[in-house]
């Protein structure tokens, strides 16, 4: 290797070591600067795993209280149907009450009827049997009129 002349030296020398200073500046700023960057990464990583947690639980409450929500409103609406189904015994026994009420009133009316025609009968056969000494009795007072008007005349 040949040797580089002295004045050559001396003139690059300085400029050489500035621009080494320059490149060791820059070369500790790009370490600054990714030390930084692996610290915003790293910052942000845990912000994002603390909202991923939070995000998660928040979940998980909205879930329990949706759930509780959902049982509140089952029980509710058990209750109702309790409630209709009873309401609904209540009216299928009274109307069953009242049908046998009603059918025990059918049964006297028809009971009513009955006695009420063979009364009729009765009088009906009584009347057939006593309408001919009716007859009778009206041909009688005829007569008699007759004899009482000759006896009178």
């Amino acid at each position: 290797m040949e040797k580089i002349p002295t004045w050559i030296e001396r003139m690059l020398l300085p400029k050489l070591n500035e621009i080494t200073g320059e490149i060791k500046a820059i070369h500790t700023r790009i370490d600054s600067v990714e030390k930084e960057i692996v610290s915003l990464r790293n910052e942000t990583k845990t912000e994002i795993a603390g909202l991923r947690n939070e995000t998660k639980t928040e979940i998980a409450g909205l879930r329990n209280e949706m759930i509780t929500r959902f049982e509140a409103l089952d029980a509710k609406v058990a209750a109702v149907d309790a409630k209709v189904d009873a309401k609904v015994d209540s009216l299928r026994n009274e109307m069953l009450i009242k049908f046998e009420a009603t059918d025990d009133k059918i049964a006297a009316v028809d009971t009513n009827v009955a006695s009420l025609r063979n009364e009729m009968i009765s009088r009906f056969d009584s009347f057939e049997t006593r309408m001919p000494m009716m007859e009778k009795i009206a041909e009688l007072e005829v007569r008699l009129a007759e004899i009482e008007k000759k006896v009178l005349a």
